[in-house]
């Protein structure tokens, strides 16, 4: 599944320099501010910091290129980029697959589109959809500048997003008529991120061009900026490097995987090549993709839940580092990591790669370096804002997530807690925040801010949701030992009775005797499904990238008999009732009550029938 850590540990690390930082030209002085991002300086930083590294991690390899002035200063391979054939890292030629940083194409491309008069970012895309259609489930409709800004209100999926060949790829326009999720809440009130979204834009600027996304993004940026080790085709005309995750033990080359949603993270590309991607956005010009009114657009903050933290920029996401203004992505899917960051007002962006599940704690170790070095620390100027509220204690998801399919059993697996102290401090996501006046709070021993707004809990990085009460973990872990409790004592009870019946035989009618079977069967039954769905949530579920898994399909049978049971143990308990005795009437009524606890267990999360 697409999340930033699913890569590997691999084999011995070589430091191969691939440019040679004297090869370059002076670099114009760097801005107020910052640092001078010399090729020897940049080069100092990187040897020193990434082969210890990669070395001391086993991280097969990365690679990274950093432009500064105007121009490529560096660009280097590390390690290995296929360590059963020992090759080594390239920054010219060794692509990577930078999954969400796709997206930056995307956008750039509908950015063109705008500025060719056939896109419009306010207008409703349904308007440039034919063969299917966003349902008006809200009155306001999603525009281009939502699925930007991640605002169009659509849950998450993931669930049947990638395949395992280019024979199980549909078209894209059938993938988002198939995959299309539901809106669970209105357009522009809370980001909440989408590769749906991404992929939905994609599409539509293949619609408006009359060209197939992968060909429009070749013929109109990377041909244009000489990225001839970049591609959006799946796979690519080239050779890519492997990737590995190092979760297992031996490390596990992870294959290559079809993204269904291809515009939202198929981009294939190589550090140099990315390094003509950040000149061309750092270019006041555009480059040689936007005109200069595009292209400042485009950079232009679009989207915050509040200006005091971050946000969009018309899918860049728009941060405050170091004081400085940052325009980044990051990506990971199938065993890489990347980002993409740049700093404006210094000139400067950088660009890294690792093809490992370690590339998360990889690229933490590495960024701040970076940026303390050539973009450090100034004043970061005063951003004002309306006085907002103290956030309400209690539990929180994340915004992204899922509601209408069994996905939503993720958001009982994974919520936050708030907490606030009677001094103000709040505790949430596992950090403390202080008060920084006007409902602003500043996250101790870190940069983060957070912010409350109504239900939700922004904060420069996600947003969060207040759960409902019927949906937190005390409830649902109430609810679930209820009908444990009761699915226990089912075969206690049971055999009570028959040692009880050797000595005082008990006469019953055939329907409650039924009932009783029904009943006890439910509950065996019942908790049977339990045990075997967490089994299956605690294993390894990469599978369902590919669709539900059929073992999971016939589990989903289960809820289905157990209902069934438990609607004819109702019947005949019934009809049966008055030739049975108080305590197995008692024992009764608490095992129909346990299965009434589980039939709303299996309801709020969408595990009664085939919600996928």
């Amino acid at each position: 599944m697409r999340k930033s850590a699913i890569f590997g540990i691999a084999a011995v690390c070589l430091a191969l320099p691939l440019v040679d930082p004297s090869a370059h030209g002076a670099v114009a002085a760097p801005p107020a501010g910052c640092a001078d991002a010399t090729p020897a300086a940049v080069a100092a930083l990187f040897d020193a910091r990434v082969p210890p590294w990669i070395g001391a991690t086993k991280v097969p390899g990365a690679v990274v290129s950093v432009v500064a002035g105007g121009e490529r200063v560096f660009g280097k391979g590390y390690g290995l980029a296929d360590v059963a054939h020992g090759v080594p890292m390239d920054a010219e030629t060794s692509a990577m697959r930078v999954a969400s940083i796709s997206k930056l194409f995307t956008f750039t491309a509908v950015m063109q589109q705008v500025q060719a008069g056939r896109l419009d970012l306010g207008a409703d895309v349904n308007t440039y959809l034919t063969a299917f259609k966003v349902p008006a489930t809200y009155p306001r409709p999603i525009t281009l500048l939502d699925l930007m800004d991640h605002t169009s209100g659509f849950e998450d999926r993931v669930t049947g997003i990638g395949a395992r060949s280019a024979a199980d790829v549909p078209p894209l326009g059938d993938v988002l008529a198939a995959l299309m999720p539901a809106r669970i809440r209105p357009p522009g009130e809370i980001s909440a991120y989408s590769n749906y979204g991404a992929a939905l834009a994609g599409y539509i600027v293949a619609q408006v061009s009359g060209e197939p996304y992968d060909e429009y993004v070749r013929r109109h940026i990377l041909e244009p900026l000489g990225m001839a080790h970049t591609s959006a085709t799946e796979p690519p005309p080239f050779a890519v490097a492997h990737s590995y995750d190092t979760d297992e033990t031996p490390p596990r080359e992870v294959p290559f995987t079809f993204d269904l949603l291809a515009p939202d993270g198929s981009i294939s590309t190589s550090a140099n090549d990315m390094a003509a991607f950040m000149l061309a956005h750092l270019d006041h010009d555009g480059g040689e993709l936007l005109s200069p009114a595009t292209a400042a657009l485009m950079h232009q903050r679009s989207f915050a839940a509040d200006p005091r933290l971050g946000g969009y920029a018309h899918g860049f996401v728009d941060r405050t580092m170091n004081g400085h203004r940052v325009l980044m992505h990051d990506g990971g899917w199938e065993a890489f990591g990347s980002v993409m960051i740049l700093v404006p007002d210094c000139g400067l962006g950088l660009f890294a790669s690792f093809n490992s599940t370690a590339a998360g704690d990889a690229l933490t170790a590495i960024l701040p370096a970076f940026l303390d070095r050539f973009a450090p620390p100034v004043a970061a100027p005063e951003v004002a804002a309306p006085a907002t509220g103290a956030p309400a204690p209690g539990f929180y998801v994340p915004t992204r997530h899922n509601e209408s399919t069994v996905e939503r059993l993720l958001v009982l697996t994974g919520p936050l807690r708030l907490t606030v102290a009677v001094d103000g401090t709040v505790r949430f996501a596992g950090k403390e925040w202080d008060p920084a006046g006007g409902g602003l709070y500043r996250q101790r021993d870190g940069a983060d801010h957070l912010v409350a707004r109504g239900s939700y809990i922004a904060t420069d990085g996600p947003a969060y949701e207040r759960m409902s009460p019927a949906e937190t973990i005390p409830v649902n872990l109430a609810v679930l030992a209820a009908f444990v409790v009761v699915a226990l004592s089912i075969p206690v009870y049971f055999l009570w009775r028959l040692l009880r019946r050797r000595t005082r035989p008990v006469a019953s009618s055939r329907a409650w005797r039924t009932a009783r079977w029904l009943a006890g069967g439910a509950c065996l039954l019942g908790l049977a499904f339990l045990v075997l769905l967490a089994l299956t949530l605690a294993g390894d579920t990469s599978d369902f990238l590919y669709g539900a898994p059929l073992s999971f399909r016939l589990l989903l049978v289960l809820p289905m008999l157990v209902l069934a049971a438990y609607a004819a143990a109702i019947a005949a308990t019934v009809r049966g009732w008055d030739s049975a005795r108080l305590a197995a009437r008692m024992h009764q009524v608490a095992a129909l009550g346990g299965l009434a606890a589980l039939t709303w267990f299996l309801w709020q999360w969408n595990l009664i029938g085939w919600q996928l």
